[in-house]
């Protein structure tokens, strides 16, 4: 295996550098009437050069057609020795008027020191011969801007979508015609795409990546290898995270460093830490709660001292989120504070920090979208509208003489209304994310969080069991908000005693879905047949018959207290 190539230079240059042209392409030049009498059938060209000195060494950089009618040929074999020491690609020759044909002696030096030589005849001007190499240089170099443009378009594409860091590595490996890979600076995959590579160029990718990664001073941001028939090479993220994009393909085009380049750019930016929050601020919001600070004095570390909001989201496709995924999400999101490491096929859960207040005359965003709706514009019931238990409707927001209609809307309780705050808290804005299905709290108090955390994966579970994209929790409103929440959870516990946690969450689904028992079991979990054994257990234990719908309300009215 040759030692790899590395450079410290930019990984993305701003275009694909000049294409080599095959000298089966110009020998195709029919005007031209060349003719491969000696040496290799192929090679390519980076250059044309013409020279009648007996040594052009010194004057060649590598890559050339030397040009030459032979003016001061006298050793073939030590000529041709010293082009092939200088790198040249190939030799035309031009026969006339110095040599009437092309020396035989220079035909065997380039047959047995591997150097292609090409017959010009003596109406073809060398001049001619440079025009077409430069022409078809050309032309590979615009084929080679569109294919960079149409692919930097694609990986753009990718990088917007839900998952935007697999489907950047699927379409770069399609781009290049091999393999993909972003590792860890220990080298372990984190996400893959493309064919899978035999052990061995496998293991060589793997070393290639360690030498980029970003663990020590000095390390390049890039480096190329060759493993027998396939080429390696390795590219450091930025972000500081040690992560390494790693490429194999069978050819390298000279387009392909550049849409690699794009690639690097735009990985790094999706796995790099997002600034949602400042890092800082997390860290020593850790760091307090760790050394026994409560919430709500690591709170406003993390971005606000609240209203918080807390969201559970899981793939649409059913597909389990990784780190960088789900960290994707809470970018769109607007939250760094992510938790995507639970496993077991968990929900991702967010945290978004902080919310406006505003005035007695604005509305806020649940009435913008229709308090308690999905993102379907469906009502919101069940999970999707319940309150945390003991809440106070008018600390979350829930006033009724702007949020409800009939009497409440016309002033009806005015001791009430005097006693609510002049401002209240606006929820933070959440929007449906394609590829996911969320489910979100009303803002809570940092006190708070675990029950909303509970009521988010209510939420997100009314929101797969009605197949919408996203279910926003909405505070206690309307005429439940009339009665005080501590009359309300007490008479909430009196009537609901008799049944067991399980129970009493399978009727609150079950009555959040209309009755539903394909949606409840999808929602909880179960088999339907689950859901009416539980249910008919409930109106047993509650000596209740609830197909009566005075019944349901009363029910319902008490299960949102709790």
């Amino acid at each position: 295996m040759d030692e790899p190539s590395m450079t410290s230079a930019p990984t993305a240059a701003p275009g694909p550098p000049t294409p080599p042209v095959p000298l089966s392409k110009l020998l195709a030049a029919k005007d031209l009437g060349l003719r491969r009498i000696a040496g290799p059938a192929e090679t390519e060209l980076l250059w044309v050069h013409t020279s009648e000195m007996a040594d052009p060494y010194p004057y060649l950089l590598g890559g050339e057609l030397l040009l030459s009618a032979g003016v001061l040929l006298t050793d073939a074999d030590h000529y041709v020795g010293r082009l092939v020491e200088a790198g040249a690609a190939a030799l035309g020759f031009g026969v006339r008027p110095v040599h009437e044909t092309v020396p035989g002696a220079l035909i065997e030096a380039c047959d047995r020191q591997g150097l292609p030589l090409l017959e010009v005849p003596p109406e073809t001007p060398f001049t001619a011969i440079a025009r077409t190499v430069w022409r078809l240089m050309a032309e590979a170099r615009h084929r080679e801007l569109r294919r960079v443009t149409r692919a930097q378009q694609a990986l753009a594409t990718a990088a917007a979508r839900p998952d935007p860091v697999p489907a950047v590595l699927h379409q770069l490996a399609a781009q290049l015609g091999g393999r993909a890979v972003l590792l860890t600076a220990r080298g372990e995959e984190i996400h893959a795409a493309g064919r899978r590579l035999a052990p061995e160029p496998a293991g060589a990718l793997t070393r290639l990546a360690r030498v980029v990664a970003r663990e020590r001073p000095g390390s390049p941001a890039s480096a190329t290898d060759t493993h027998g028939d396939t080429h390696v090479s390795a590219y450091a993220l930025g972000g500081g995270e040690g992560l390494v994009l790693a490429l194999a393909t069978r050819q390298r085009e000279s387009g392909d460093h550049t849409v690699a380049g794009i690639a690097v750019v735009l990985l790094s930016l999706l796995a790099a830490p997002h600034q949602g929050a400042d890092a800082a601020g997390r860290s020593a919001a850790l760091v307090r709660m760790l050394l026994g600070a409560g919430p709500a004095e690591a709170a406003p570390l993390l971005g606000g001292a609240g209203p918080w909001t807390v969201i559970h989201a899981r793939r649409t496709d059913g597909t389990p989120a990784d780190a960088l995924t789900a960290g994707a999400l809470g970018a769109s999101l607007g939250t760094a504070l992510v938790d995507a490491s639970r496993g077991g096929g968990e929900a991702v859960r967010l945290l978004l920090p902080g919310a406006e207040a505003e005035g007695e005359a604005g509305e806020d965003e649940t009435a913008k979208t229709g308090e308690g709706k999905t993102a379907k514009g469906e009502a919101v019931e069940a999970e999707a509208v319940e309150a945390r238990p003991g809440s106070d409707p008018a600390r979350s927001g829930s006033d009724p003489a702007r949020r409800g209609s009939g009497p409440a809307r016309s002033g009806s309780n005015p001791a009430r209304r005097g006693s609510e705050p002049a401002r209240s808290p606006k929820p933070v804005s959440i929007t449906p994310q394609p590829g996911w299905t969320l489910g979100a709290s009303a803002p809570t108090p940092v006190t708070a969080l675990d029950a909303a955390d509970a009521l988010a994966a209510r939420a997100l579970a009314h929101a797969r069991a009605t197949r919408a994209p996203l279910t926003v929790n909405a505070p206690v409103s309307g005429l439940a908000a009339l009665v005080p929440p501590e009359e309300a959870a007490a008479h909430a516990r009196a009537l609901l005693t008799p049944l067991t946690a399980p129970l009493a969450d399978t009727l609150r689904c079950w009555l959040s879905l209309h009755g539903s028992w394909d949606r409840t079991a999808v929602a909880l979990g179960v088999h339907r047949n689950t859901v009416r054994q539980r249910i008919g257990r409930c109106g047993e234990l509650l000596d209740a018959d609830l197909d009566d719908m005075d019944v349901r309300a009363e029910l319902w009215f008490a299960l949102r207290q709790g």
